[in-house]
């Protein structure tokens, strides 16, 4: 990869960290569950779609992750980091596989890439909220494992609600932004 390839992705990747972090903290809509849904998951669809598996992932993992760092989700923050930096993992590879086919719409692409991406946002939430709400939280915060698997079953829809945001926003942008893709050059 030449330098200005490299200049280039590394200052994409930085810009998609920070819009994925300003994307998550300034538009939330809090949930009866505790937590909020917000556009960030656009970003980090479009980190991967962009640049792909591996450098897109850690642009999304450390966007979401200072999202939860600097709005008070401390206890999220490594979490979040693994989640999303598999949600734009595994959509670049779905986007890279898709992208063989010349007869389907980028914006086709990105939908299918991206519901991949967010059903790992989704089983991971699900997952790692088990694992706060019984492992990492003490004294009277801890819940049993049922109680954890109930509670963190009641924030699936809204994880689904902000992977459908994302997805939705990403297909729409996709298309306009391909043109400007440091990955493509």
């Amino acid at each position: 990869m030449s330098d200005i390839k490299n200049i280039r992705m590394i200052a994409a990747g930085a810009s998609l960290a920070a819009m994925t972090c300003v994307a998550t903290m300034v538009i939330k809509i809090p949930t009866p569950t505790m937590g909020y849904v917000h556009p960030g998951d656009c970003f980090v669809l479009l980190a991967g779609f962009m640049l792909g598996s591996v450098t897109g992932g850690v642009s999304a993992g450390i966007g979401s992750m200072l999202s939860d760092l600097l709005g008070g989700y401390a206890a999220w923050a490594p979490g979040t980091f693994i989640i999303k930096f598999l949600t734009a993992y595994v959509a670049a590879l779905v986007f890279r596989g898709l992208s063989r086919n010349n007869n389907m719409r980028l914006s086709m692409k990105a939908v299918l890439a991206g519901t991949a991406g967010e059903i790992v946002m989704i089983t991971g939430y699900f997952l790692y909220n088990i694992l706060v709400l019984t492992v990492i939280s003490t004294g009277s915060e801890a819940v049993a494992v049922g109680a954890a698997v109930t509670q963190s079953a009641a924030e699936i829809p809204f994880n689904v609600v902000q992977g459908l945001t994302g997805i939705v926003l990403a297909a729409a942008l996709i298309p306009v932004l391909e043109k400007i893709n440091p990955a493509a050059e």
